[in-house]
């Protein structure tokens, strides 16, 4: 059975990156456009908001006391205790039409993540890596980068182009996260409804994708074949999270939808839980360097 409820009423123009820390037991997630993380305590369900100075879309965890913070001017180091934001790496922080987007963390602790154009002007983006203080572009000329997400055993990534929307898959290396072949096609959405945007898999493997515009999470097998669709309570959903057995949390947006629009779709912007059977695969914490 899949049951949908509401996790977090608070709307955001445009959530993302949720992440989840099971030392914390904190569901973290992001309204990118309006400069905010939000922090959920799940057993106790108290919720906090930090405001950042510039937009950010996701995080990884270095330590008990800091975070990796995505924002669109690179990498930063967060102090959770201060709230003080330290740039660690830059990242297109000379071009002002970019921001940054999806990510997801490798088992080694290998750190992938997109940019794409504040207005997803065409090409304008791309895909990294960061892996112990350095950071590699993968693949440039990227619209909407989603998706991003790796098998269990750490030898396959998943990502797409919201705008072409072809699910991809390329062999990586397990120990690094670093790509280690050509990618293939293994789902063609392009002529489907709703675009390919946030994903993460279970612990068998599995691909759990959001579909946004299209109020849908959809689960596929390592090769691309849609196993199952679950009808979510927004239209916009972005990207899911696993925060606990059987349990994924989802983020969605009312950006783009008017007075109208957003009637029809009360719930846009909110955050959402997914009760499911499937087992949960959590993220590593990042493999930080000081430099």
């Amino acid at each position: 059975m899949n049951d949908v409820t509401i996790l977090s009423e608070t709307p955001c123009r445009l959530g993302e990156g949720p992440a989840y820390d099971p030392s914390r037991e904190t569901l973290f997630w992001f309204d990118i456009t309006e400069c905010r993380r939000y922090a959920l305590h799940l057993p106790s369900q108290e919720q906090s908001v930090l405001d950042l100075p510039e937009m950010a879309s996701a995080m990884a965890v270095i330590d008990a006391g800091r975070d990796l913070i995505l924002t669109e001017t690179g990498l930063h180091v967060l102090d959770n205790a201060t709230g003080a934001l330290t740039p660690h790496v830059a990242v297109e922080a000379d071009n002002p039409v970019t921001r940054s987007n999806d990510a997801r963390l490798h088992r080694s602790g290998a750190f992938w993540f997109g940019t794409m154009g504040k207005k997803a002007e065409d090409g304008a983006g791309a895909i990294y890596r960061y892996f112990r203080g350095t950071v590699e572009k993968l693949y440039d000329r990227v619209t909407i980068p989603n998706a991003i997400c790796f098998s269990p055993d750490g030898a396959t990534a998943f990502f797409t182009d919201t705008q072409i929307n072809r699910l991809m898959r390329v062999a990586v290396d397990p120990a690094t996260g670093a790509l280690a072949g050509e990618p293939e096609i293994i789902h063609d959405h392009s002529a489907g409804k709703g675009g390919l945007d946030g994903a993460a898999t279970d612990a068998d493997g599995r691909i759990w994708n959001t579909r946004y515009g299209a109020g849908a999470l959809d689960c596929y097998d390592p090769d691309g074949s849609r196993l199952l669709t679950i009808d979510m309570l927004a239209v916009q959903v972005t990207c899911p999270a696993f925060v606990g057995d059987g349990l994924i949390a989802v983020t969605s947006a009312w950006q783009t939808l008017d007075a109208a629009a957003r009637a029809a779709d009360p719930h846009a912007g909110k955050t959402f839980l997914v009760r499911t059977d499937v087992r949960p695969k959590f993220e590593p914490a990042v493999a930080f360097a000081e430099l």
